[in-house]
């Protein structure tokens, strides 16, 4: 009888070897070291204000690689870039950074875009943490847009590797843990924020967060997009090609796209083309590269495959148990300022207790917008520093000084 159950207990014995280890650290690399000084020329070139972003320290900026799951389960390799201060003996808070949108896979580590965003915090004080997400960067498989799970999962798991990062630099990390991100990070880190308060509420005991112009509500005021003039089409075949590689929700890899677009679109979405290369071949409006029939059935059948993702998807409607700070820009031509609207509510009528709203401004556009929330934000972070329970807005002198720069901004 044992030899005939030997090779199944080798199965057995195989498949579990073969399990992910979701958080383990596979590798990591000192890509460079920032002196105080090299951050005091970078902020002159930059134009950045020492009064609202302080350089407290140096800075080491590592390449990491980790593992985490693909959405079937199995285990992949992802990547993720890690801000660490340095100041001998001293506990530092951690912040998750979650990026927006890019069409292109691998990316360069410098002081670039909301990269440097993250170095700021860093000089500051704090631990970044800013992944990929799965497919991106140098890891593997391709990328899955706007997929709650795996958004998580990249952050949680990268979160994990560093732990022991820490331990082999010989840095700590005080209690403090901060969860924030812009556009579809803002999605990302509503994705995280869940997943952590959910799964792992003995694990990760979130401080607070800050999602920033985040697509939150897929399933409403984001989809109406379809339907009026759009100039970053682009979003749209990434959602619908990540979704048919997760959710088989079409009935072909056409995904009901129609000609030239069905013949056309594919290429440009290998990781190499970039959001405005794709834009610029697109139409006035999303809903002329789809079938008829696709837009027929979106709008009358409830239960339509792809209607389902995107309720999956949404981040609306749940109930947060810590401080959320909703961050957001009325102008933003690009995720709809509706989204952080009906979230927000949304929460509140759940029982959510401490859900805050910053409009960032009346005029800024998406891209700009990023730069002043980050400013908010971060204001609402150090509040918790320095004792806030709930989180408030900031000095009153940093913030009319903030005003004082947005009103030279233009859109």
């Amino acid at each position: 009888m044992i030899k005939y159950l030997l090779p199944f207990l080798f199965i057995i014995i195989f498949q579990i070897q073969m399990q992910a280890s979701p958080g383990k650290l596979i590798s990591y690399q000192l890509v460079h070291s920032y002196s105080i000084k090299e951050l005091d020329s970078l902020w002159k070139s930059a134009k950045i204000s020492k009064f609202m972003a302080r350089i407290n320290n140096p800075l080491d900026v590592f390449e990491v690689i980790y593992e985490t799951t693909w959405h079937d389960g199995t285990s992949i390799k992802a990547s993720g870039i890690f801000f660490l201060p340095r100041e001998k003996g001293k506990e530092f808070p951690m912040i998750c950074y979650d990026h927006g949108t890019q069409l292109v896979k691998m990316r360069k580590i410098g002081f670039a875009g909301e990269q440097a965003i993250c170095t700021a915090f860093c000089a500051s004080g704090y631990m970044v943490a800013f992944p990929d997400y799965v497919g991106m960067g140098s890891g593997e498989k391709t990328a899955l847009y706007l997929h709650a799970e795996t958004e998580a999962s990249a952050s949680i798991d990268l979160l994990r590797a560093l732990r022991e990062l820490l331990m082999k630099e010989d840095a700590k990390q005080s209690k403090y843990l901060f969860l924030t991100g812009y556009s579809q990070g803002g999605h990302a880190t509503m994705a995280t924020l869940k997943v952590m308060q959910e799964k792992y509420p003995n694990e990760f005991k979130v401080t607070a967060s800050a999602p920033m112009s985040g697509p939150y509500d897929l399933a409403g005021g984001q989809k109406e997009v379809i339907f009026k003039p759009y100039s970053y089409i682009a979003y749209l075949p990434f959602l619908m090609y990540s979704y048919q590689e997760i959710y088989k929700c079409f009935n072909d890899s056409t995904c009901s796209f129609k000609s030239p677009y069905a013949e056309m679109l594919p290429p440009l979405y290998d990781g190499t083309h970039s959001m405005s290369e794709v834009n610029k071949l697109m139409p006035e409006m999303p809903k002329d590269i789809l079938t008829d029939k696709f837009l027929k059935d979106y709008i009358t059948i409830d239960n339509f495959p792809f209607k389902l993702d995107l309720i999956e998807n949404s981040l609306c409607d749940w109930k947060p148990e810590s401080p959320v700070l909703f961050c957001y820009c009325k102008a933003d031509e690009q995720v709809s300022y509706k989204n952080a609207i009906v979230a927000s509510e949304t929460m509140k009528a759940k029982g959510a207790k401490n859900i805050k709203m910053r409009h960032t401004s009346r005029k800024m556009g998406h891209k700009t917008c990023a730069t002043f929330s980050s400013v908010y934000t971060k204001m609402y972070f150090d509040s918790f520093l320095k004792g806030s329970k709930k989180g408030r807005k900031g000095p009153l002198i940093n913030r009319m000084a903030l005003s004082l720069a947005k009103m030279n901004v233009k859109k």
